[in-house]
């Protein structure tokens, strides 16, 4: 039987709230997050579903994208180790959400309904200190992603993620960087030969 184990998730709320988890609040988390291994290729959430859970990543990778009514996908958001991945949306108004969440390598996530995210952060300071970080660095994340997808060219928006977050070039394939970018693969290709040239 696979064990999935919380150290991780109690680092990280360490590190994002700044407190120390005792080992009765460790309890309390774990409790409440269920774990689950999840193949690749598999969906964590379909178009038209409740983001019933939202999912911190221990070990593994995954991607949020919609389909348009021509069939392209377009990726929102790629995530990997100590991130988290739903649709915020869904999860938070409990409304159907506009896009499906598929894994790209087997993982290992811990999941939490809305319900229980709720009573922890009455009840453990460090994680209600935590989801709020959270809130406040996505804000600032939404807000670069938009400026980079109305204000950069293809070529200064690939430089962006180059430096941001350069691992995501080793683990996903060229094709769904492109869509990250809203660029096509294509076009990718020639910025990439280009930067090489320099």
């Amino acid at each position: 039987m696979l064990i999935i184990s919380h150290e991780p998730l109690f680092s990280y709320i360490e590190s994002k709230s700044g407190l120390e988890l005792t080992m009765s609040e460790k309890e309390l988390v774990a409790a409440v997050f269920m774990t689950k291994h999840l193949r690749k290729r598999q969906y964590l959430l379909q178009e038209g579903d409740i983001c019933k859970y939202m999912s911190f990543i221990i070990k593994g990778a995954g991607r949020v994208f919609a389909v348009n009514d021509r069939g392209q996908e377009h990726i929102f958001r790629f995530a990997v180790e100590n991130w988290w991945l739903g649709d915020f949306e869904s999860y938070n108004f409990s409304t159907p959400s506009i896009y499906n969440i598929e894994m790209l390598e087997d993982s290992d996530v811990l999941m939490i309904t809305k319900d229980h995210l709720d009573e922890l952060r009455k009840n453990v300071n460090a994680v209600d200190i935590m989801i709020r970080e959270i809130d406040k660095k996505g804000a600032v994340a939404t807000q670069r992603r938009i400026h980079s997808s109305i204000s950069l060219n293809a070529e200064e928006r690939y430089s962006n993620l180059l430096h941001t977050y350069p691992n995501f070039l080793e683990r996903f394939p060229q094709v769904m960087i492109a869509s990250y970018l809203g660029i096509t693969a294509e076009t990718l290709s020639r910025i990439r030969k280009n930067l090489l040239k320099k």
